[in-house]
């Protein structure tokens, strides 16, 4: 038996096969990508199976694309020699609000009360929810694992979760809930894995187009930059990151509308907003241009900014752990954080952190170093994939 870990979202969906062992989850043995999936978009599926790579076109007609790209790897999942069939499909779920504390096995009743918290996070609870329904149209009978990004945050401390706002917004749902909780959640089991120092005070930088930071305690989540939405907190691809709410006011008395100021925070601002170019960082590093350059300044000044905020809510720090896709391959930009927190001990190795290049979990900090570095290239799909099989065998 295997459990099948997805990623759903508005145009693709990432999946992973990963088989079961005395109810064990192993290594994954596919990963794959159905891309192209917006309107007018090419729509095709690739695929790396026992370590060979293959790519398909898919002629999807009609509306209903999503649930005939699913179809389309059902078909593959029976096609593949050797494939072990499905016991579960495992959902990676951004929001699950202060409810769902915890993955579940999702009913219709679950599903209607997660729709209720898309406005939360627009960019990716719709197309999270979207798969699972469509899933379970086209693998009917098989149980579908919602796992939520915001679990991993539910040790956070009220003062930490709440804003200060009456009491009345507070009871309607109105605090912090911490995103990006599988990622967090791999990094922390594997730096436990990894270092005696783990259970101590770590802060660790998630870093991609979505980005932000989590201090942990005892391996526990105690603060973290995200709140509300995943707007909040660091600069991010194409998101701005925590903003004076009177910018907001400002743009409202300007004749801004909901919607214009939903594409302006959610899909205009960040990396791409400022430099004009791109949310890549890979390509923003290519550029010679002002613009580009100073949005790389901002991106790395607001993660050293927000570092600061967190060690202090820890009262010092013994790990500091990069994930995500900048976090895991961006030499300079470690190279810089570290000698900016060098106050605090940081020394990185260069050839250490050059070295690091997110294919192994790594540590990359200088013998003189008072704190531990590492590079965790993190894995949602598998945490996702082992909460299922926990829930099943349950």
């Amino acid at each position: 038996m295997a459990i099948l870990s997805v990623n759903a979202g508005s145009s693709s969906l990432k999946f992973s096969l990963y088989p079961l062992l005395n109810g064990e989850v192993q290594p994954q043995i596919l990963s794959g990508l159905i891309e192209g999936l917006e309107p007018g978009g090419a729509p095709q599926m690739s695929w790396t199976y026992k370590g060979q790579s293959q790519k398909r076109a898919l002629v999807l007609m009609g509306a209903h694309v999503f649930a005939q790209a699913l179809l389309s790897l059902r078909d593959l999942l029976v096609q593949l020699p050797g494939v072990p069939a499905l016991s579960a499909v495992s959902h990676r779920v951004v929001h699950g609000a202060a409810m769902y504390r915890a993955s579940m096995l999702v009913t219709d009743e679950v599903l209607a009360q997660l729709m209720q918290f898309n406005s939360l996070a627009p960019l990716h609870q719709p197309h999270n929810l979207e798969g699972i329904r469509a899933f379970r149209e086209a693998f009917v009978g098989l149980p579908q694992v919602a796992c939520f990004d915001t679990a991993f945050h539910a040790t956070l401390p009220e003062v930490d979760y709440r804003f200060a706002l009456p009491e009345s917004l507070y009871q309607q749902g109105l605090r912090r809930y911490g995103f990006h909780g599988l990622s967090y959640q791999y990094v922390m089991g594997t730096l436990l894995e990894h270092s005696r120092r783990a259970p101590g005070r770590v802060l660790m930088a998630h870093l991609g187009n979505g980005a932000s930071l989590c201090a942990a305690r005892e391996g526990k989540s105690c603060a973290t930059t995200m709140g509300f939405s995943a707007l909040d907190g660091l600069m991010m691809g194409t998101r701005t990151g925590s903003l004076d709410p009177g910018v907001l006011l400002y743009l409202l008395e300007q004749g801004w509308d909901h919607a214009r100021l939903q594409t302006l925070l959610y899909k205009q601002s960040g990396l791409l907003g400022m430099s004009g170019i791109s949310a890549d960082m890979r390509r923003l590093r290519t550029e010679t241009g002002d613009a580009a350059k100073l949005a790389i300044q901002v991106f790395t000044y607001r993660v050293v900014r927000e570092s600061g905020a967190l060690v202090a809510c820890m009262q010092g720090l013994d790990l500091l752990a990069f994930s995500g896709g900048i976090g895991e391959h961006d030499v300079v930009l470690r190279a810089e954080v570290g000698q900016r927190l060098a106050w605090l001990g940081v020394v990185i190795d260069p050839v250490l952190n050059a070295q690091a290049t997110g294919t192994a979990v790594m540590a990359i900090h200088a013998p003189t170093s008072q704190i531990e570095v590492w590079v965790v290239p993190t894995d949602e799909g598998v945490v996702a994939a082992r909460e299922a099989a926990a829930l099943i065998d349950q």
